[in-house]
């Protein structure tokens, strides 16, 4: 990101700017490993309870972008344009004499949507023989019970219980979404053991980032009035690179992301690339197709790009994701993707 001004007007906007970018790039990272390691599933924010104060407005957002397909955060699907999910509350079956009972009213008010909660007393004994109960009296009203959800126990074991129950009951159709502290890792973790789940609600882990408490983002003067500015650091990862600069991506010859470069701005293209502290290191990028990174979003206050929602942000996340390298993508060890600098 450049911004271009004078000093005052870009030191004004620092904060807010880094608190966007550095905050809502750390939770769609986040979404996008849960949605890799779950194919074609799918799965909904949950977070908004756990999240940070209002931060978590800002976490749906990008939770979309980044693989959510929808929140049950109200607030943010209302101003995001962003479609909205959610179950029924154990509240909700607790507040009535009986859980069945509870289970038909809300079939009754949400006919065409119910998701049924059914670990409120006992999953196996209790809530899915009465959820299918209810599933049978929406079919002789000619509507179908939408799924069940689990939110408590062994998910995978439950889940192919559960599945059993139904398809014996002749509810093929019905949908099983599980939640209670999902991440990558337990979902990637049930898949392996082959667990009966068509769908996530993912929450506190999603939400406020772990395990990477924050993004480092910084915001540094690198020009003033065409005079490059360097700022020296004891530490070298801290210091600053001078020069207004363009950002460029090389792909290798499987159109897949290779390298990014960093060059001056008034450089037209390169050869080489050298690693920003250990010049002897360097990479051949000569006749490699390129991308120009940075494009003008605002000039004069005038916003210059098209409104987009975070679904519609998240086709063009798909779209370059399957661009990068499956090495970068793992989870134990990935490869580091480079970033070179210029000879200049």
């Amino acid at each position: 990101v450049r911004i271009e001004g004078n000093i005052i007007e870009a030191q004004l906007i620092e904060t807010l700017l880094l608190n966007y970018l550095n905050f809502q790039s750390l939770i769609a990272t986040k979404a996008c490993r849960v949605k890799e390691v779950m194919g074609e599933k799918s799965f909904a924010d949950f977070g908004l309870r756990r999240a940070q104060g209002l931060g978590g407005v800002h976490a749906s957002r990008a939770a979309v972008i980044g693989g959510a397909s929808a929140t049950s955060n109200v607030y943010s699907g209302f101003i995001y344009d962003i479609p909205l999910s959610g179950t029924q509350a154990h509240a909700w079956v607790q507040s009535f004499d009986s859980e069945l009972e509870a289970f038909r009213k809300y079939a009754s008010i949400n006919p065409d949507t119910s998701v049924l909660l059914v670990d409120t007393y006992n999953t196996l004994k209790s809530g899915v023989p009465n959820a299918i109960k209810v599933a049978k009296e929406l079919e002789e009203k000619g509507k179908k019970l939408v799924g069940i959800r689990l939110d408590s126990g062994d998910l995978a074991y439950l889940s192919k219980k559960a599945r059993k129950m139904l398809d014996d009951a002749g509810l093929e159709y019905v949908s099983i979404f599980v939640s209670n502290q999902l991440n990558e890792y337990v979902i990637k973790s049930l898949n392996e053991q082959g667990a009966r789940i068509d769908g996530y609600g993912v929450g506190t882990e999603l939400v406020i980032g772990k395990d990477t408490g924050a993004i480092d983002g910084v915001y540094k003067l690198v020009e003033n009035n065409g005079i490059p500015r360097l700022k020296i650091s004891e530490n070298v990862e801290k210091i600053t690179m001078p020069g207004t600069k363009r950002l460029v991506r090389y792909f290798d010859k499987k159109n897949r992301f290779y390298r990014d470069g960093i060059l001056l701005k008034d450089e037209e293209s390169v050869d080489k690339l050298y690693h920003p502290v250990y010049d002897h290191k360097n990479t051949d990028v000569s006749n490699l197709r390129t991308e120009e990174l940075s494009q003008l979003v605002m000039e004069n206050g005038e916003i210059l790009i098209d409104y987009e929602t975070p679904l519609e942000i998240n086709k063009y996340l798909q779209k370059r994701f399957a661009q990068l390298p499956d090495e970068h993508k793992r989870f134990i060890s990935p490869h580091i993707y480079k970033v070179g600098i210029s000879e200049k």
